[in-house]
């Protein structure tokens, strides 16, 4: 799984997944696509798509449409997977062309 791939995901679902980086903190891809390491304060000095290889265990958030809580459902790499390639193959096809 690529990053592009959570992003997609985030993006299309509304959702924002967070996930350990080994020493580097915690990454958060955010339901507009934009991948953060609050954690850095400098330019990092890994790549995190080569970082996101040895992820495991994620953390995905729904916020309430309405404002209110925020839905929280841990998640291992396996289900990801099923998520990501769960999302329709033409609507796949067109982002790829949109970036």
């Amino acid at each position: 799984m690529k990053l592009a791939d959570l992003r997609r995901l985030a993006i299309r679902k509304q959702l924002r997944i967070r996930f350990d980086l080994s020493e580097h903190g915690e990454c958060l891809i955010d339901e507009h696509g934009t991948a953060k390491v609050p954690s850095l304060r400098a330019v990092p000095s890994f790549n995190l798509e080569e970082m996101l290889v040895g992820v495991t265990r994620f953390r995905l958030e729904q916020p309430d449409v309405t404002g209110g809580k925020i839905s929280l459902k841990q998640t291992s790499l396996a289900e990801l997977e099923q998520l990501v390639s769960s999302l329709s193959p033409a609507a796949v096809a067109a982002a790829d062309h949109d970036e």
